[in-house]
């Protein structure tokens, strides 16, 4: 494993970063790309049964994952849709997109908070990659909201899974 995520809030910004075993641009394009999302997006536990990405700015990526694992309990066989909207785009570099809470059509859900999302995918020794994710949320509300619903635990085994990918495709 390379780097240990951390874990920082900035004002109304969780800002995350980690280290991976990998060059930038291919870090990048398994942030972009359907068919590498579906290996390794989400927790532990989780699949991604449908994920569709268009990658350009006003482009939409929409997703859904389900919990298999019965070691889960009450959220197992669950499913959590989600919608990402791109704004920027810098190839290789970052790109911003907002993060919805959504049903199976893509609609946003009511009263859930969305948040701006930055990803930033920087050089660093040794051909391997600094991910820097700053996600900006409307409030302190919302914020609080994402991290009782176990957001750290969440991404951290998120980028485990993206470690062990990355090291399965190099």
């Amino acid at each position: 494993m390379s780097g240990q995520m951390s874990s920082r809030v900035e004002g109304l910004e969780l800002v995350l970063e980690r280290v991976f075993d990998a060059p930038h641009e291919l870090v990048f394009t398994v942030f972009s790309e359907a068919e590498h999302l579906k290996q390794w997006w989400g927790p532990r536990g989780w699949t991604v049964p449908f994920c569709s990405v268009d990658f350009r700015p006003g482009g939409v990526w929409h997703y859904c994952m389900k919990c298999v694992d019965e070691q889960q309990g009450e959220f197992f066989g669950m499913e959590s849709w989600g919608k990402g909207v791109y704004h920027e785009i810098q190839k290789g570099e970052r790109f911003v997109y907002t993060d919805y809470f959504s049903d199976a059509e893509g609609n946003e859900a009511e009263g859930m908070p969305s948040t701006l999302i930055e990803m930033r995918f920087e050089q660093a020794e040794g051909n391997r990659t600094k991910l820097v994710c700053r996600s900006k949320y409307d409030s302190g509300e919302a914020l609080r909201t994402v991290m009782d619903m176990g957001m750290i635990q969440g991404i951290t085994e998120t980028w485990d899974r993206l470690e062990e990918y990355l090291q399965a495709i190099q």
